[in-house]
């Protein structure tokens, strides 16, 4: 596992999103995870989720959409202060009640209804990726968490085009 950042240089605690760039101006919304659910969120539930490092941002929205869809659609890449950090509430792996659900996969319903209630009692839920098991994602709802992140930046992302190769015949 990744150790959580340490306050250094600004102290500032990072979020990381992926977007289209159609939607990056929604991007704290949840309207994605609020039609479908999430790893940690059921329907309804309108989620936000981040890593706390732009590359488990970028393998997140990989591991669903592709690496053809990052190349082939413009998306932006989100930077969020967290200007509470010690609003976060770190989830340890061992308090989670059924380790597979740290295995990549679809979620169970006791899993979108344990991270409904962590979402609804806390600000920030930090948890380990399942994409990237030594990283980070932090997760929140945008009512609960209000006025306690802002925007850091918001830039046009390229992906690295080797991560799209043309097929050989």
């Amino acid at each position: 596992m990744t150790p959580l950042p340490a306050q250094l240089g600004s102290g500032e605690l990072v979020a990381w999103h992926v977007d289209q760039a159609d939607f990056g101006e929604s991007r704290d919304s949840g309207e994605a995870a609020y039609k479908v659910g999430g790893r940690w969120n059921s329907r309804r539930v309108r989620a936000v989720y981040c890593s706390i490092d732009p590359a488990t941002a970028i393998l997140e929205v990989a591991v669903h959409k592709r690496f053809k869809a990052l190349d082939t659609a413009p998306h932006v890449l989100t930077g969020l202060t967290i200007i509470e950090p010690d609003s976060v509430h770190i989830v340890d792996p061992a308090w989670i009640p059924n380790s597979n659900r740290l295995s990549p996969g679809i979620p169970s319903a006791g899993q979108q209804s344990f991270g409904d209630d962590l979402l609804a009692r806390h600000k920030f839920v930090l948890l380990p990726s399942a994409v990237s098991t030594h990283s980070w994602n932090l997760i929140f709802v945008n009512m609960v968490a209000a006025g306690s992140c802002r925007l850091r930046s918001q830039e046009p992302f390229a992906l690295d085009t080797r991560l799209h190769p043309p097929l050989i015949h």
